[in-house]
């Protein structure tokens, strides 16, 4: 059989509506030949329109580099079951939610496919393992569930059935990855799998809360957006998904429902689909809640209940919490993950919350995980103790992020990853605080150079977290934010590797560094004046020192985005390159700085930034001591005698 993405060449998609066709889609975009399938014709007709349409609107954003002619050659479309299967090295199912579909089409799947083939299935809620029972070939079943639209979302669910085999299960883990998006493994066939798991009593346990009047609905969504920074309200996200939709999950489950959702269902008040649901949509201004209606609700109770999902989850060895924390960034949206929010919520409160629910409703529900039991037991309460879901370190280096990636490599070259693709690397309070964290408590002897980028291919960053501005107190924002100074003082040569949108508090980052390269699709700006604000964190001032008055003031006045050929030409960045090209000129820059004299660099960062925002007298003299003390160094010997020599000097930084 297939056992990884590399004999993977043809894959079969059966269905063409939303889920069917954006993954055909994004198959084909990846360079894989794909057939696309519906019962009707007009339906996969209608899934062919939608994907030119939506590779026209990428191509026209620059967010692919191919035409969209080329990728519409590889896509071909069928009625026919057995043409979209035959030949094909995998195949993925995106059929209606019915088991009783589904079981028919992995029958006729397995008569049609080749005996080797892969067959997946992108349901959101069936059982792998009886869906796997339609063939006799179940240890070559699988779940691959994709999230809408696909092609904007990065995340996709591994999912082993009862008889799925590692080999089978690593060939979807690489073919995922060879599409360009991020796997997680569901090792064990539980309802939900990971995401909707831990997503359900984000939406449950406020329903229950509003129908026993310890809650209101505007109270919740408000609070858990405003205040947590949740990237919509529970009562809202079901409107926008359909309560109905949500009803059947849990009738199918076996989960009781929570009264008020009744009451919608009953009154087939569904959302936004029927006008009216939690909100008024036809006769209102539908989710209308803001900051003022946070603050009374009992977040910490929802959140507890999430915890104990996902300890659930990694004690029954269903997914590891790196696993957990990474589908509900990306597959939900969350801030951060669950596993790391709870370790630092602290995993013995957590417990405390869930044993007085529990003795108080006497529901199940609130029945703490095993798992977690056992972390607290062991003293393993979350990042105060140094151990919960995860270790941390205690001592008084650099720590793990939530928000960012990093590495110091033997050269001395600190890579710093803002690590938020799911919000296109929004600036937010906890991202901030790592990044000064990390630069303020790293061993700075052993940094020569400091690169930024972004996680994820639409963006180095795209601004501050507008969830974050909610609360916000005026007198504490009143003086320079301590990110941007951090990384501005950084006595290191830092440079920023810009590829997709760099904007307000990313182009501030980005202002921030040394040096600027950018891919020629990236987009820079200020964005801020459109909500009546201007940038806040020096960007007024590094434009205006770095631009003529002219653009920096076009810049931050007009709010709109400028191209990487413009932001060069006016002298925002350093160069402007193509995406193919992009690594290997960041590369040479990185190079010259790591291989660099470390202390000749520190002297002449230090002189520009000084000397910048200070008369030429001034300024000169500050050049003349540092070159004077240079002049000691072990590095300017060592470097005079390599240019005599006329071979390269090695540095040691003495």
């Amino acid at each position: 059989m297939v056992v990884d993405s590399g004999s993977i060449e043809r894959v079969g998609v059966i269905g063409a509506g939303n889920m069917g066709h954006g993954i055909a889609e994004v198959v084909a975009l990846a360079g894989y030949e794909v057939v696309m399938r519906d019962v009707e014709e007009e339906f996969v007709q209608d899934g062919y329109e939608n994907i030119e349409w939506s590779l026209q609107k990428l191509s026209e954003k620059g967010l692919i580099e191919q035409g969209p002619a080329d990728v519409l050659d590889r896509i071909d479309t069928t009625t026919e079951l057995a043409t979209a299967a035959e030949n094909a090295d995998l195949v993925i199912e995106a059929a209606p939610e019915q088991m009783e579909i589904k079981h028919d089409v992995f029958g006729e799947l397995d008569d049609a496919a080749p005996d080797d083939a892969i067959l997946a299935s992108n349901t959101s809620s069936l059982s792998i393992t009886e869906i796997a029972e339609g063939t006799d070939r179940p240890e070559q079943v699988l779940g691959l569930h994709f999230f809408n639209p696909p092609v904007k979302m990065d995340l996709v669910e591994v999912i082993y059935g009862e008889a799925t085999t590692d080999a089978t299960a690593d060939a979807g883990y690489e073919f995922v990855e060879s599409i360009q998006k991020t796997p997680i493994r569901v090792k064990k066939d539980v309802h939900g799998f990971v995401v909707n798991s831990v997503l359900g009593p984000f939406s449950s346990e406020p329903a229950w809360m509003v129908s026993r009047d310890e809650a209101t609905i505007r109270g919740a969504d408000a609070t858990l957006v405003h205040e947590r920074g949740y990237p919509m309200g529970p009562f809202e996200l079901a409107d926008m998904n359909g309560i109905d939709i949500g009803y059947h999950v849990r009738s199918e489950a076996g989960v009781p429902i929570p009264p008020i959702m009744q009451e919608k269902v009953d009154a087939e008040e569904f959302g936004r689909k029927t006008g009216v649901g939690y909100y008024e949509y036809e006769d209102g201004d539908g989710a209308d809640y803001g900051p003022d209606d946070a603050g009374d609700f009992d977040w910490f109770r929802v959140e507890a209940m999430m915890v104990n999902e996902a300890a659930k989850l990694v004690g029954d060895d269903v997914a590891t919490p790196e696993a957990v924390d990474t589908g509900m960034r990306l597959g939900a949206g969350f801030p951060e993950g669950t596993c790391k929010r709870g370790d630092a919520l602290g995993l013995d409160r957590i417990l405390e919350q869930l044993r007085e629910l529990h003795e108080t409703h006497g529901d199940d529900r609130y029945e703490p995980a095993p798992y977690l039991v056992e972390l607290v037991e062991a003293g393993h309460t979350g990042e105060e103790a140094g151990q919960g879901f995860y270790e941390y370190d205690t001592g008084s280096g650099p720590s793990e992020y939530t928000t960012l990636e990093w590495e110091l490599d033997e050269d001395g070259l600190l890579e710093i990853v803002l690590d938020r693709p799911e919000r296109l690397n929004a600036l937010s309070d906890d991202m901030s605080f790592a990044i000064v964290d990390l630069l303020t408590s790293i061993d700075e002897e052993g940094v020569r150079a400091v690169t930024f980028e972004g996680a994820g291919d639409r963006a180095f960053c795209a601004g501050a977290d507008v969830g974050g501005f909610a609360g916000i107190e005026p007198a504490k924002e009143s003086e320079p934010t301590k990110v941007f100074q951090t990384v501005a003082e950084f006595p290191r040569p830092t440079l920023a590797m810009v590829d997709g949108y760099c904007l307000g508090g990313g182009l501030e980052i980005a202002l921030a560094c040394d040096l600027r390269v950018a891919t020629e699709g990236s987009e820079f700006g200020f964005p801020e004046i459109n909500l009546g604000l201007l940038p806040g964190g020096g960007g007024t001032q590094r434009a205006i020192r770095m631009l003529s008055d002219a653009r920096a003031k076009e810049l931050v006045f007009r709010g709109e985005h400028i191209s990487a050929e413009r932001a060069e030409n006016w002298g925002l960045i350093n160069r402007a390159v193509e995406p193919a090209a992009f690594d290997e000129v960041c590369e040479e820059y990185v190079s010259d700085l790591v291989s660099g004299p470390p202390i000749a660099l520190r002297k002449a960062k230090r002189v520009m930034n000084q000397g910048r925002d200070q008369d030429l007298d001034a300024g000169l003299d500050l050049e003349s001591q540092a070159f004077a003390l240079l002049l000691t160094t072990d590095d300017a010997a060592e470097g005079t005698a390599a240019f005599s020599e006329d071979r390269e000097p090695e540095f040691t930084g003495e």
